[in-house]
């Protein structure tokens, strides 16, 4: 049994030589990860996931806060106390010596016998289906071979907790589309308490139980890959979850017989039907920001004067991607992508007539950019594990 309990964690660099205060890299976060989970913490570049994760490793001092593992706190402990196992971006491993010896390398250091290090090495081996390499040397491995070599290294001797930093970012999109795969099935075979750092949502999302959004060293939200992108807690984790990214229109809401959102240019409005939530009433006339997925918004290939439309704009560029096309249409300033089904001919250039699923849209307030309650969610939330700013 491993649970990670992280309480009030922050770390301060120290600008001793500029007597000015430290800045934070880690501000004041809390989470619990659960046996055997495996937790994602994503966030962009400079937002102090890695340095999270060497606070877990005991690499980096723990400023304030108490980290624990199982009840007990090991903010003193060094690394090799922790019983915790870490894999780098760069693989780490011994250009001088064979995998087999890569993979022996921890259990020589703690004295197992020649027997249970042989048995033990072949075991890993077959698990991470390198066996065939065992008696070559790094440098005639491929990425992907080598990144399952540093992955056993790490595993063969069954610690608390596993710590990944990026593992696969130096792959290619195909390795590590499969090395995805290959990570899923390990742990569910070993079925180990995971905590994995990355940039790449597309990882975040198909890997973790849950994810730890981070952003500036502070915790946006923390919960399961589709309720972040179902129900962001924030402009900015609606923004970064999803691929292409959400659009975001500012506005106010208006009543027309009816109530219409309306852009601020007067570009396009949606109708949000004859009643809207009590809580977006308060904020008739006033500023707000909506945001929609570019699945949500519908283009009119065809003129149907039987149907009603939110607005017409003109296509300015699209991409094919085999199964599905983006479409770019002109709100003005910016463009709205559009998610769809591919289409042979696409007419840039033309206005078409667009409407949008007014039940997906996200309210945000503008000067904030926090979500806007529009839904009474909370048994959902209970049961999904939801956790916002800083649990």
């Amino acid at each position: 049994m491993a649970e990670v309990i992280l309480e009030h964690i922050s770390k301060t660099y120290s600008d001793e030589k500029m007597k000015r205060p430290g800045s934070k890299a880690i501000d004041d976060i809390s989470f619990t990860v659960h046996d055997k989970e495996f937790m994602v913490i994503v966030g962009p570049s400079g937002c102090g996931k890695s340095t999270l994760l060497r606070m877990i490793a005991g690499l980096e001092e723990i400023s304030d806060g108490t980290l624990s593992i199982n009840d007990k706190k090991i903010n003193d402990l060094s690394p090799r106390d922790r019983d915790i196992s870490m894999v780098f971006q760069n693989y780490a491993l011994y250009p001088h010596m064979t995998v087999y010896d890569n993979l022996a390398f921890g259990l020589r250091l703690r004295h197992f016998s020649k027997s249970e290090i042989k048995k033990q090495v072949i075991q890993t081996a077959q698990l991470l289906e390198i066996e065939e390499e065992l008696y070559r040397k790094p440098k005639t491995l491929s990425g992907g071979q080598r990144q399952r070599v540093a992955i056993g290294r790490a595993i063969i001797r069954r610690p608390k907790v596993f710590l990944f930093d990026e593992p696969l970012s130096n792959l290619d999109a195909k390795l590590r589309s499969q090395m995805r795969i290959e990570l899923q099935k390990l742990h569910r075979e070993i079925k180990a308490t995971m905590i994995y750092v990355t940039h790449d949502q597309t990882e975040a999302m198909t890997l973790g139980n849950r994810i730890a959004v981070l952003n500036k060293g502070k915790l946006m939200q923390l919960d399961t890959p589709l309720h972040l992108y179902n129900s962001p807690a924030n402009k900015f984790v609606a923004g970064f979850i999803g691929s292409p990214t959400m659009n975001f229109l500012n506005g106010t809401i208006q009543n027309k017989n009816g109530y219409y959102f309306v852009h601020e240019a007067n570009l396009c409005s949606f109708n949000l039907g004859r009643e809207i939530p009590i809580s977006l009433k308060s904020y008739l006339g006033k500023k707000l920001m909506i945001g929609v997925r570019p699945e949500h918004i519908f283009i009119n290939e065809e003129e149907d004067i039987t149907k009603a439309y939110d607005c017409k704009l003109e296509i300015v560029a699209f991409e094919n991607m085999g199964n599905e096309q983006f479409v770019y249409l002109s709100a003005g300033t910016q463009n709205l992508i559009v998610r769809r089904l591919p289409l042979e001919i696409t007419e840039v250039g033309k206005r078409k007539s667009i409407s949008c699923a007014s039940e997906k849209i996200i309210y945000f307030n503008e000067i904030n950019g926090m979500v806007i309650n529009v839904k009474d969610e909370t048994l959902g939330l209970l049961e999904s594990g939801y956790q916002g700013i800083n649990g």
